[in-house]
């Protein structure tokens, strides 16, 4: 069943690359840096979270939003000013091929992407007669997560962190890990919940119960990644393979929790944490 969401993503992101106007290098960057392979856990994760709720919503836009926000901030992270990565899943990164200037070009086109595919998500939930009413409030909701989590009190503040730390301490740590990573899973829950026909009133709840999977899917992809990474930004490598793997089954712990009470904890989220379970070995 994760496959048949991937494959809807995969679809719909060619899709969005041809929604981008006539053919250009800028264009192709963008295509280049679209089909790197990722997991697209994050787009998953909003279909799942709609599909749980059981509405029927089409929360495609707001996927494809997510995916948008997250392959902006690889672009960035990985230029020479930054990360200085020349290498992504595998493949030349962006700038490597298309040069540096183009790169960045290409991460402003994600940005604005990722917010015109809440616009359009908006619009779909307004034609909605069930969700008419309170579309407008799910929208603005929807806006301030993305602007919140992506600016310097998200994202772009975790990528200073990251380049900067003023210390070595756990707490500098979480703190970059919150605001890179566990920010963007937020948003994947929030999408998902509000254009999945979700209430307002339980955010909240989904806020930190997207922080709870956020936190273990950091930590798996740092205990898998120990060896060859060797960085202190690596949780593994600053503080233990001990003390990882038993902060990774208390997010695991957390985050299960957090879905049965909001009622989303089905054989689909099953499966996503039995992934990571696989991604993080004791």
């Amino acid at each position: 069943m994760l496959a048949s969401y991937q494959n809807k993503i995969e679809a719909a992101i060619q899709t969005l690359i041809l929604q981008m106007g006539e053919k250009s290098r800028l264009r192709d960057a963008c295509e280049y840096a679209l089909n790197s392979g990722g997991k697209r856990l994050r787009p998953l994760l909003v279909l799942m979270i709609a599909d749980a709720l059981g509405f029927g919503l089409d929360v495609m836009a707001a996927a494809l939003s997510v995916e948008c926000f997250h392959t902006a901030s690889l672009i960035a992270d990985d230029l020479p000013c930054m990360d200085n990565d020349n290498e992504r899943r595998g493949r030349p990164s962006l700038h490597c091929v298309f040069e540096e200037s183009i790169a960045l070009l290409a991460s402003y086109t994600f940005i604005a992407s990722g917010y015109e595919g809440i616009y359009k998500n908006g619009e779909i939930l307004k034609k909605d007669s069930r969700f008419k009413e309170g579309a407008n409030e799910a929208t603005l909701a929807c806006l301030e997560i993305a602007t919140r989590c992506a600016g310097i009190k998200g994202a772009t503040g975790g990528q200073f962190l990251d380049l900067f730390p003023p210390d070595g301490k756990w707490e500098t740590l979480e703190k970059i890990i919150v605001q890179k990573t566990v920010t963007l899973f937020q948003i994947a829950f929030v999408f998902g919940w509000l254009f999945g026909g979700g209430n307002v009133t339980s955010l909240k709840q989904v806020e930190e119960t997207a922080y709870h999977l956020g936190m273990a899917f950091q930590i798996a992809d740092d205990l898998q990644d120990e060896e060859q990474d060797g960085k202190q930004s690596n949780i593994t490598c600053a503080l233990g393979r001990s003390f990882a793997f038993d902060r990774f089954q208390e997010e695991m712990g957390k985050f299960e929790t957090g879905l049965k009470n909001l009622g989303l904890w089905n054989k689909n989220f099953e499966k996503v944490a039995g992934y990571l379970y696989k991604l993080a070995p004791a």
